[in-house]
């Protein structure tokens, strides 16, 4: 069985293998069991995987419809600051340890959807880090070269996800914790709005400003667990209504215009994939405009050295005084920045008037497009963090501790490597409510140079009113085909009149239509704009081949000309 289990576990391959009974929940279980003792010097786990504790989850798939569950028998992993039900919450202290009654708001919809929380992961300590080396349960190995940090705090959980033990992963984000160790284990790291996930039963570090994430090996995963966990949570005092996620393509890419700082012993490979992606994002044919960021170092600066820190110590200032030693000595100084008077009352007001002012300058640079800046300017050896364990950690944060300070949404894509074994990492940013843009602006960078043919069976053929939005979408025509004798067409009432294509189970044809190569990174916004009926489905091809291509809904037929004897639609209006 283990052959037959993918080491990189996709959400939609296992699905598929579930409906094809190929597979069951229980062997895919077993084999997460598997790897995560085998890489058990790693320190990904604090709870690692264990089938007496997940028999109850398999158990009730039997009564779960996997065609009506889409996380159906999904093993996904839990930041041990996130509550799952039985499990003990840890924050990486063990003596704050206690164990929830009940699920975090987004663990209970995650498993209403079928999916199996197979286990908690270590984490930088009460998620005051972005190394994955300030914990008691062990320094978090990097997915890739041992050597190198794992980025934290959420470190456990990515690496669970690049080794294979979980499809994908829950984190938290404050400062970058979502984000960091995705560019540094070579995983997507979705950050949505603040508020818009809730954060009932998450351990806070930052209430006001704390988000939970997810980690996954695809974009598109990574989506499907935002649109089963986003939504107001009654209970939740900071959740909010954020718009769910609709693909649109911004008008604008923006990327810094001064000359980044890049650190650590790979600076020099760093810099070279940065340059490398802006060349990507330059030639993905969007407008791309130069801007300071200085109002983003500006608001970073605040997360850290302003009164913001006082936050932290007033969620953990109580049992940091009643468990003296409990915590590890920098994770207690982190704390402890924030119990001084080093800020009085009218500080807090002043900061919080400079940060509503800088809220308004990046909403107005952002109003038209994304922000991209490297997720990381460079990475550490875990010996090296432990040398200079303050330093080498505030430079992780250089990129990505304004977002929740200026109500950003983020997601965090890999680009190309770095190095070897270095996996190296984009971050685009949009203000909150706005992660169709970010998303969009994701795919087509990393869809950037791959194409896909299109079947065109109507107005967008050569020499039709709309051959146009096929050029503006970088289309190319290829060659001209036909389909299967499996389909049908009709004229439908529109203004213009335009083909519907339908396939049939008897009495179909062989219809003449056109084939063109589109650039995957335009294929989805293409796709998003063509009105009902139609649609892009499967269409087959008169060699049995099946390409993407315009289609029609059957209902649309009730009451339309058929003009399948005409053979095609250029025949048809000829």
């Amino acid at each position: 069985m283990q052959q037959t289990i993918p080491f990189k576990l996709s959400l939609t391959r296992l699905r598929e293998m579930y409906l094809q009974r190929a597979l069951t929940p229980e062997e895919v279980i077993r084999e997460v069991i598997r790897r995560a003792e085998d890489d058990r010097g790693m320190n990904i786990w604090i709870l690692p995987p264990a089938m007496e504790r997940l028999q109850p989850y398999l158990d009730r798939l039997r009564d779960i419809d996997p065609e009506h569950a889409p996380l159906w028998g999904i093993p996904f992993a839990v930041k041990d600051n996130i509550d799952v039900a039985g499990m003990p919450t840890t924050a990486a202290c063990p003596e704050y340890a206690y164990t929830p009654q009940r699920h975090a708001a987004v663990v209970e919809r995650l498993v209403a959807a079928g999916a199996i929380p197979v286990g908690k992961t270590n984490l930088d300590q009460f998620a005051t880090g972005l190394v994955g080396t300030r914990s008691p349960y062990g320094e978090t190995h990097n997915a890739l070269r041992s050597e190198l940090i794992s980025g934290g705090s959420s470190s456990g959980s990515a690496v669970a996800v690049a080794r294979g033990q979980a499809v994908f992963a829950l984190g938290t984000d404050t400062a970058g914790s979502g984000r960091v160790p995705a560019a540094l284990n070579g995983l997507v790291g979705w950050k949505p709005s603040v508020g818009a996930w809730p954060t009932a039963g998450v351990v806070p570090a930052c209430a006001s400003l704390d988000c939970v994430t997810v980690f996954a090996g695809e974009l598109d995963e990574a989506l499907v667990v935002d649109g089963l966990v986003r939504g107001e949570d009654p209970e939740d005092p900071w959740s909010r209504p954020v718009p769910p996620v609709r693909p649109e393509l911004p008008r604008k890419l923006y990327v810094p215009k001064h000359p980044l700082a890049f650190y650590g012993p790979y600076a020099e490979a760093y810099r070279s994939a940065w340059e490398a992606s802006v060349a990507r994002l330059e030639a993905l044919g969007m407008p791309v405009g130069y801007v300071d960021i200085g109002l983003f170092s500006e608001a970073a600066d605040i997360l850290y050295g302003g009164p913001w820190v006082a936050e932290r110590w007033a969620g953990l200032g109580a049992f940091i005084e009643a468990h003296p030693g409990a915590a590890l000595p920098v994770t207690e100084g982190i704390l402890r920045s924030g119990a001084g008077v080093a800020f009085c009352a009218a500080d807090g007001f002043r900061a919080m008037h400079r940060l509503q002012r800088l809220k308004l300058e990046a909403r107005r640079l952002l109003q038209d497009g994304v922000l991209v800046m490297p997720t990381c300017g460079g990475t550490w050896t875990r010996e090296q963090v432990r040398d200079n364990p303050v330093g080498a950690n505030s430079d992780m944060g250089r990129y990505t501790n304004h977002c929740n300070l200026l109500d950003l949404c983020a997601v965090a894509v890999p680009s190309v490597d770095a190095a070897d074994g270095l996996p190296f990492g984009i971050t685009l940013f949009a203000p909150a409510g706005r992660e169709g843009e970010i998303a969009e602006a994701a795919r087509m960078f990393a869809a950037f140079g791959r194409t896909t043919p299109v079947a065109v069976c109507g107005l967008h053929m050569r020499g039709l009113p709309l051959e146009r939005q096929m050029r503006e979408h970088g289309a190319r025509f290829v060659r001209e085909d036909a389909t299967a004798a499996k389909y049908r067409m009709v004229k439908l009432p529109t203004a213009p009149a335009k083909p519907g294509l339908i396939r049939t189970e008897e009495g179909g044809a062989s219809l003449r239509l056109e084939i063109w190569e589109m650039p995957l990174a335009m294929f989805g916004a293409f796709a998003a704009a063509i009105p009902a009926p139609l649609g892009i489905g499967k269409v087959e091809l008169a060699d049995g081949t099946e390409v993407p291509g315009f289609i029609c809904e059957a209902y649309a037929a009730a009451g339309a000309e058929d003009i399948t004897a005409h053979g095609g639609w250029r025949a048809a209006i000829g």
